[in-house]
């Protein structure tokens, strides 16, 4: 008999409809999908791609408020579509809402396998609250096996004491064809897209949230340090939204010579583009779980400098190799990286390795690792009360 698995999740982000449509392929059980909400527009403007959807979901009632920087998420129905259902085995993408509580506690009263999706790493800005660590701990012991993304993340759990057999990879992936293949049409028509989007000639990139956490700052001071001649000709891009731009940007026109631009949100549809005609990525995190836009950049066959509190950054950026890693606010060093890629045929070839090495971090990896910790979770005994 096929199982039927059940995932609950907090939103529809667009990054995760090719893997759960991967997943929902598969002959080898059947898919639910639980949204704890649409999306969460008080932190991201994503369009909700509905027509793309190709699984089973539902989207339960929900109230939002956030406070500060926690997002306090409350849902009616957890347990009553769960029931309608009848899973074999319940996901859930982690631990902090009521929602995974009431999931968790349904499969236990079931005796129904719970699988966590777990991205959390050591460098967790959360890691090491004692609240935080306890809820944590509670979590862990109604769990039959977990999936994380890399091995940041299985690191982190096998020194939580997580025997190594139950954890299982399922690498987290956006559809690289579509951003590659979108970068390539942009690439051959790079006057235009140039032109439409207002882009400089040569530019770093950046994309995500403009806020303190992502190491935005440290990215403006290292461009900053750049040698004048470089900075004359090469810009410096931000590609988001978030609390920090006023700063940024009030920064930002000390600087000179140079360049630095704004572009606001940008949908996915338009941020293959802005990737496409980048010298290179960078993710100056100073805290984060993984980071889809590295991805999202190495699809479009960009050069990555990451910090290595990324938790993508084990997996998917090599030193010297297709990009360069530095420590989480190390100026110098990050300065450093990004004048190493002023030489054209070094980022040539990193990107190219980029685009290698992101072919295997595909949608359907993604599905093959949930299917078997989904299989091996069924084997196991379902931990005692």
């Amino acid at each position: 008999m096929i199982p039927k698995l059940v995932i609950v999740t907090e939103i529809i982000a667009p990054y995760r409809i090719p893997v759960l449509n991967a997943l929902a392929q598969s002959p080898d059980l059947e898919l639910d999908v639980i949204f704890l909400s649409e999306n969460d527009p008080t932190l991201r403007q994503w369009k909700v791609y509905k027509d793309e959807i190709k699984f089973r979901y539902h989207v339960l009632p929900s109230w939002r408020q956030r406070l500060g920087r926690y997002n306090l998420l409350v849902n009616r129905g957890v347990r009553s579509t769960l029931h309608r259902i009848k899973p074999d085995v319940v996901l859930c993408g982690g631990y902090n809402y009521l929602a995974s509580w009431s999931a968790a506690y349904w499969a236990r009263a079931h005796r129904v396998p719970l699988l966590l999706w777990s991205e959390s790493t050591a460098w967790d800005r959360r890691h090491g609250y004692l609240l935080v660590e306890f809820v944590k701990a509670s979590f862990l012991k109604l769990c039959t096996a977990f999936v994380v993304p890399g091995k940041s993340s299985l690191n982190y759990l096998t020194e939580l004491g997580v025997p190594e057999q139950r954890i299982f990879t399922a690498p987290n992936a956006v559809d690289t064809t579509l951003f590659s293949k979108l970068a390539e049409t942009a690439r051959s028509n790079g006057p235009q897209v140039r032109a439409r989007h207002s882009l400089p000639s040569r530019y770093f990139l950046y994309v995500g949230r403009l806020v303190r956490d992502k190491g935005v700052f440290d990215l403006l001071e290292a461009y900053s340090r750049l040698e004048p001649s470089l900075r004359a000709s090469i810009s410096l891009v931000f590609a988001g939204t978030g609390s920090a731009q006023p700063e940024l940007l009030e920064r930002a026109a000390e600087i000179a010579p140079g360049a630095i631009q704004f572009l606001g949100f940008v949908h996915r549809e338009e941020l293959s583009e802005i990737y496409a005609l980048a010298d290179g990525f960078v993710f100056p995190t100073h805290s984060d779980p993984w980071g889809l836009v590295v991805n999202e950049a190495m699809a479009c066959g960009l050069p990555v400098i990451a910090t290595s509190v990324a938790g993508c950054a084990l997996d998917l950026v090599q030193d010297g190799w297709n990009g360069f890693v530095v420590p989480p606010a190390d100026v110098s060093r990050l300065a450093q990286a990004m004048a190493n890629l002023e030489d054209s045929a070094r980022r040539k070839e990193m990107g190219s390795r980029s685009r290698e090495r992101i072919e295997v971090y595909s949608p359907a990896s993604w599905a093959r690792g949930i299917l078997e910790a989904v299989q091996s979770a069924r084997r196991q005994s379902y931990p005692q009360r």
